[in-house]
C-alpha cells in the first residue's frame, strides 16, 4: 500500500477538509434500507441456479442426508464468510466491496485488478447467462422461434439497466418485488414436493443410464452449491447508498444469506419428498418434475414463469450491484474516469450502468449466436487453443470454469484482508467484529482455499483464459493514473456518516 494512504489525515486539517468535501461531491445519496439490501442478496443469489445445480448435486453424492448436510454446510460457510464481510463492510462503509476492502488491505493495483476482472467477465458475463436463462424459458413458454432468444436476453438486460439508469428506487423496487416473488415461488415448489408422494419409478431408467456416465465428487458437490450461494457478498457493493449503513450492512448480510440458507434447505428437501433420491439426482428438471405430479401439464408453464421471475431478479440485481463497483473504479483511476460518473438528476452511475450494459450485449452475442461462436473459436485457434465445447445454455459451463479461479482468488484475498486490516487500521472502530476471530476468518479463507484448488482442476486448460482476462488489465492499470486525494477508506471518509 502506498505511503499516502496510510497517513494520520486527523492531524491535517486541510487534507480532512479537502477529503470530506471530495466525499460528499462523489457521495450517492442514501436511499436504500434494511430490506433493500436485503432483497439484493436474495435477488443475486437466489437465481436460476438452484434449478440446474440441485440434480448435479445429488449426482455427487451418496445419499439424501449427505445430500441436504452438503447445502447445509454450504450455508454455515456462507454465514462464516458473511460475518467478515459484515466487519470490513461496516468499518469501510462505501459504496464497491471487494474493490475497497482489497486496494485498502493490497493497495490499489489488487482493487483495479478485481474491479477490471469483474467489468471484464465475471458480473457482465452472468448478466449475460442470467439473461439468457429468462430469455430460454420465455421462449419455451410462448414458444417462439429459437433465433428470437438471442433478442430476449438482449432485451432485458437493456430494459434493467435503462430501469436502474433511471432511478434508484425504482431498481430498487423492482428488485424487491422480484426478489420475494420467486422466494414464494419456490415456497410453492417447497409444498408441492412436500404433498408429493415420493414416486422414482418414471425416472428410475434415467437415473441409471446418467448415474453410469458420472461418478460422485465431494469437491464437484461443494462448487456447485457455493455457486449457487454466490453473490451474498454483493449487498456490499452499494454500502453508500444504505441508510444508517454501520448498522444496517452486518445485518442485511447475516439475515439474507440466513434466509438464502432456510429457502434452499427447504426447497432441496422438497425435492427429496417429492421425487425421491435417485430420481432427484437425475432430472434435467427438477422443479419441473415435482410439479408435474400434482398439477400435470400446467406445471411446465408454472416453473417457466418463476424461473424467468428468478432470472430477471439475478439479473437487475447483478445490473445495480456491478455498476457500483465500476463506478468506484472510476472515481479512484483517471483513464476509466467516465464510469465515475453519477447522473445529476437520476442519482445513478449512468455511465458505469452503460458500459456494463454494452458488455453483456457483446457476451450474449459472442457465447449465445452461431457467429459469435464461431469468432471466439477463430481468436482461440489463432492463439493455439482448441475450441469450446458449447453447452446447451451457450456456454454457461464454459463461462462457469473460466471464471471460478479467478472468483476464488479474489474471495480467497478478500479473507486474507480481514487479517490485514485489523492490523494496518487497528485505530480505526469497527462497530461489527467478526464472533470467534481469528477462527471464523482462518474457516473462510480454508474454504476459498480448497474451492480455489477444486476450480483449477475442474476448469483445467480453461483456466487460463480467465486468467488472461483479469491479467489484461495490468497495462491499462500502469497506463492510468491513480486520482489524488483518493485513499481507499482513511478514517476521514470511513466516519462520514
Amino acid at each position: 500500500m502506498p505511503a499516502d494512504s496510510n497517513e494520520s489525515v486527523g492531524n491535517d486539517a486541510g487534507v480532512a477538509k479537502a477529503l470530506e468535501a471530495r466525499t460528499a461531491a462523489v457521495s450517492p445519496p442514501r436511499r436504500l434500507g434494511l430490506w433493500d439490501a436485503v432483497s439484493i442478496i436474495v435477488g443475486v443469489v437466489i437465481g436460476a441456479g438452484i434449478y440446474e445445480t440441485a440434480p448435479l448435486v445429488f449426482a455427487n453424492v451418496n445419499g439424501p442426508a449427505e445430500g441436504l448436510w452438503v447445502w447445509a454446510l454450504g450455508g454455515v460457510l456462507s454465514l462464516v464468510g458473511a460475518c467478515c464481510y459484515a466487519e470490513l463492510a461496516s468499518t469501510y462503509p462505501r459504496s464497491g466491496g471487494d474493490y475497497v476492502y482489497l486496494s485498502r488491505a493490497y493497495g490499489p493495483w489488487a482493487g483495479f485488478l478485481f474491479g477490471w476482472s469483474q467489468l471484464a467477465v465475471i458480473l457482465t458475463g452472468s448478466i449475460g447467462m442470467m439473461a439468457y436463462v429468462f430469455a430460454d424459458y420465455a421462449s419455451h413458454l410462448f414458444r417462439t422461434d429459437d433465433a428470437h432468444t438471442a433478442a430476449l436476453a438482449a432485451s432485458a438486460v437493456v430494459a434493467l439497466t435503462a430501469l436502474n439508469v433511471a432511478s434508484v428506487q425504482a431498481g430498487a423496487a423492482v428488485q424487491n418485488v422480484l426478489s420475494w416473488v420467486k422466494v414464494l415461488g419456490l415456497l410453492l415448489i417447497a409444498l408441492a414436493g412436500f404433498g408429493a408422494a415420493a414416486s422414482s419409478a418414471p425416472f428410475e431408467a434415467r437415473a441409471a443410464e446418467r448415474l453410469e456416465a458420472e461418478g460422485n465428487s465431494f469437491g464437484l458437490a461443494m462448487i456447485l452449491v457455493l455457486y449457487t450461494y454466490g453473490g451474498w457478498n454483493d449487498a456490499a457493493f452499494v454500502a453508500a447508498e444504505v441508510r444508517d449503513r454501520r448498522k444496517n450492512m452486518p445485518r442485511a448480510l447475516l439475515l439474507g444469506t440466513g434466509l438464502v440458507t432456510l429457502v434452499y434447505l427447504i426447497v432441496n428437501a422438497a425435492f427429496l419428498s417429492g421425487l425421491g433420491f435417485e430420481a432427484a439426482r437425475s432430472s434435467r428438471a427438477i422443479a419441473a418434475d415435482v410439479l408435474s405430479n400434482p398439477f400435470g401439464d400446467a406445471g411446465g408453464a408454472v416453473i417457466s414463469v418463476l424461473v424467468m421471475i428468478s432470472a430477471l431478479g439475478a439479473v437487475n440485481a447483478l445490473v445495480f450491484t456491478g455498476a457500483r463497483v465500476h463506478a468506484g473504479l472510476g472515481l479512484d483511476f483517471s483513464a476509466l474516469s467516465v464510469l465515475g460518473r453519477w447522473h445529476p438528476r437520476f442519482h445513478s452511475p449512468v455511465w458505469a450502468l452503460g458500459c456494463q450494459g454494452l458488455i453483456a450485449l457483446a457476451m450474449i452475442g459472442l457465447l449465445g449466436t452461431a457467429v459469435g461462436r464461431g469468432a471466439v473459436d477463430r481468436a482461440l485457434s489463432m492463439v493455439g487453443l482448441s475450441p469450446v465445447t458449447w453447452s446447451a445454455r451457450g456456454g454457461f459451463d464454459t463461462l462457469l470454469r473460466c471464471t471460478a479461479p479467478v472468483f476464488w482468488t479474489f474471495f480467497l484475498m478478500t479473507g486474507i484482508s480481514v487479517f490485514v486490516l485489523r492490523v494496518r487500521d487497528r485505530a480505526i472502530a469497527r462497530p461489527f467484529r467478526v464472533p470467534a476471530y481469528p477462527l471464523l476468518p482462518l474457516v473462510f479463507c480454508g474454504t476459498c482455499l480448497y474451492m480455489l484448488v477444486s476450480a483449477v482442476e475442474y476448469a483445467g486448460r480453461l483456466t487460463l483464459i480467465g486468467v488472461l482476462l483479469a491479467l489484461s488489465g495490468i497495462p491499462l492499470y500502469f497506463a492510468s493514473k491513480r486520482r489524488p486525494g483518493r485513499r481507499f477508506f482513511t478514517p476521514v471518509e470511513s466516519a462520514a456518516e
